[in-house]
């Protein structure tokens, strides 16, 4: 299972879930095609959208993986090659150099993810700031803050908020650096950040917005946190989650187009013949939706084309659940160029917000709390997304 063989087929880099559940899908279509899993990890399949809701629940790195590679490979008929990097892709003679030697390929698939974004901070404890990116990450995380009592996120989108509410609930001080003026800049209109900021501060989260990290120092067995308006905060931990941004070098390396993610368009066809991306690395018509429906929604119409069939991609409304229990909320974000305006509802326990049009259209929502009930019928009124 850990060494490269000669037999090209389907050759698939990246083993979170857009990689394994392009693989589902081919299967589903073809038990016998020859397929090679590429992966720096381990080769195990976990779900990373947990990693920012189980530290309350005391889960392990172990306790979070649901298949070892070993099961993995023998269930799907695939060839895995775990703690393997991919050095160079040379789309001519279609063929990886790994870091265990040469892979052809019939067919490429990148789904490579997408790395931290790392602001620049100054300060002697400045290396000392961890993002959880991986389950190896989240190992990581969990053992720094073993025994430890406050914790310092910068970041207040949605993995920021999903980890401060986590934290809180696992009796931990939780202060959020953000630049933004509320929570969620992008995604809701302020009376519903409001709302989200209120039931957050209620489990003890602590805000700090319209500035952030400038240097981190040692102080004794602490860290000294300086912001950019002065303010010096002290934690144990320093937590980064600012955004993600799309692997995108070894492509860009190949001569494959890439801009914000790796460019595809709507069959997943990269610029190069035989190369195809989907997942947080992929930039779908210009859209890149690190989201899981959108991953699960291009990997089913990924894999009949990897097999010589024609399925063009469509996204449909796909509301994202922000896991936050102290306030559950949807959001389906209006499109960056939408002309509209919000409307915003309070109901017993919870909060509608519309993103209509001049018409009265519905083109984006936010639900918390009860409110939660009418995801249905919103998604219902939006249009498609592509």
């Amino acid at each position: 299972m850990e060494q490269p063989n000669t037999t090209a087929g389907i050759v698939i880099v990246g083993s979170g879930l857009a990689g394994f559940t392009v693989i589902r899908e081919i299967r589903k279509l073809d038990q016998a095609i020859p397929i090679t899993l590429v992966t720096r990890e381990p080769g195990y399949f976990y779900s990373k959208p947990m990693l920012s809701n189980a530290i309350a629940t005391n889960k392990s790195a172990e306790q979070l993986q649901s298949s070892s590679a070993v099961s993995l490979a023998e269930q799907h008929a695939i060839t895995i090659l775990s703690e393997t990097s991919v050095t160079a892709i040379d789309t001519q003679l279609q063929s990886l150099s790994t870091s265990k030697g040469a892979l052809p390929y019939d067919k490429l698939v990148l789904a490579l993810g997408a790395d931290q974004i790392r602001i620049p901070i100054e300060g002697d404890a400045a290396t000392e700031v961890m993002t959880v990116n991986d389950l190896t990450d989240y190992a990581s995380f969990r053992q720094r803050i073993a025994g430890k009592k406050k914790v310092l996120i910068i970041g207040a989108g949605l993995i920021g908020c999903e980890f401060a509410n986590d934290l809180a609930l696992g009796s931990f001080e939780v202060d959020v650096v953000d630049l933004a003026q509320q929570v969620l800049g992008r995604l809701l209109p302020e009376a519903a950040a409001v709302e989200l900021e209120n039931k957050l501060s209620e489990t003890g989260v602590r805000w700090h917005f319209a500035t952030t990290v400038q240097a981190i120092r040692h102080q004794g067995e602490q860290l000294a946190v300086t912001l950019a308006n002065g303010t010096v905060l002290t934690s144990d931990v320093v937590l980064s989650a600012v955004g993600l941004k799309p692997r995108v070098d070894l492509a860009m390396a190949a001569g494959i187009a890439t801009d914000r993610g790796i460019q595809a368009n709507r069959h997943l066809e990269t610029s190069a013949k035989n190369v195809y991306s989907l997942g947080d690395c992929a930039e779908v018509e210009g859209l890149v939706l690190p989201y899981v429906m959108p991953i699960m929604q291009a990997a089913r119409a990924l894999a009949p084309n990897l097999l010589g069939q024609a399925l063009t991609l469509s996204y449909p409304a796909m509301p994202v659940m922000v896991k936050t229990p102290a306030l559950p909320t949807i959001i389906s974000p209006p499109a960056n160029d939408a002309v509209g305006s919000w409307k915003i509802h309070s109901i017993d326990g919870g909060l509608e917000a519309r993103f209509e049009a001049a018409n009265g259209s519905l083109l984006g929502f936010a639900l918390m709390g009860t409110a939660t009930a009418q995801r249905s019928a919103f998604t219902k009124e939006l249009p498609a997304i592509l």
